[in-house]
């Protein structure tokens, strides 16, 4: 039973990940607050539900989960990146609203509230889909890493300190600040998939801005434009899970001290390390 346990730990691990990563990739290395994040986690899930339980084999499946969730994302990139600041925020929190009532009311396609149960799994094995989930995080891992330290990340992070600055030495801008938006939704849709094929299920709650504050929580604690930091957020929130399922005894309280402890350390970390742990830039 411990043995299950730590391996269902481990596969949500690697899941939220990538997670983190793609948004670190738009956030913290852009300086783009896409607020509408775990709309490209949701456009994924639903994307390779849907073709799996129509026959469609889950390679193909995930694949499209990731392409589906970049087309989306990079027509919505093209159309908002030219907002500043606030305006850009704002948008992009309206499309968590737009994608909970189209779940919710496209009930031909996604059933609606009562969501799209047997999902097929890809690998029946419980230890060899955390293997899978491991193998496909480093490989994000390895690429935010290339991508951040190449010429293309040097620009995405020259946007998000100077965005001026960088136009006037000649960068396009818009072209990159789309690019990284592109990418980052492409990430988040495949992570989407390995969710909705690790529950087997998804409903509009995946889109629930519950799930997008657990998603900052881990990059603001690890800390902005820092690879590690990613890595170190996500351990800190399931240590921290894992924790408190032991120290609480009754299963009703595990909700709530959680939230107040994700806000405790919250709090902690604004005050005493405002880049995050290992952070390079302010938040």
């Amino acid at each position: 039973m411990i043995h299950e346990f730590f391996i269902q730990d481990f596969t949500w691990f690697f899941i939220y990940l990538i997670i983190v990563l793609s948004f670190n990739l738009a956030f913290g290395f852009t300086g783009m607050v896409n607020l509408g994040h775990m709309v490209s986690v949701g456009i994924g899930a639903y994307t390779s539900a849907l073709l799996t339980l129509n026959g469609v084999p889950w390679y193909i499946a995930l694949l499209a989960a990731g392409i589906i969730a970049c087309v989306i994302g990079t027509i919505i990139a093209a159309i908002t990146v030219r907002l500043k600041g606030d305006y850009f925020q704002i948008v992009t929190l309206g499309l968590i609203f737009i994608a909970i009532a189209v779940s919710r009311n496209w009930i031909s396609l996604t059933r609606g509230a009562l969501g799209l149960p047997g999902v097929p799994d890809i690998i029946r094995s419980n230890f060899y889909y955390m293997l899978f989930t491991m193998v496909l995080s480093l490989m994000a891992l390895w690429f935010v890493y290339w991508l951040t330290n190449s010429e293309t990340g040097k620009i995405f992070q020259a946007i998000r300190d100077d965005e001026t600055a960088t136009a006037i030495l000649g960068k396009n801008t818009y072209f990159y600040k789309v690019l990284s938006l592109a990418i980052s939704t492409f990430l988040a849709g495949i992570a989407g998939g390995l969710m909705v094929h690790q529950i087997n299920f998804v409903d509009p709650s995946i889109f629930d801005l519950e799930q997008f504050i657990i998603i900052l929580f881990m990059l603001i604690v690890g800390g902005l434009a820092s690879i590690k930091g990613s890595i170190l957020g996500v351990f800190l929130l399931f240590a921290l899970i894992d924790l408190l399922r032991f120290l609480v005894v009754r299963p009703e309280l595990i909700g709530p001290v959680r939230q107040m402890a994700l806000l405790l350390i919250l709090l902690l970390v604004l005050i005493y390390r405002p880049k995050g742990i290992f952070g390079k830039v302010d938040i």
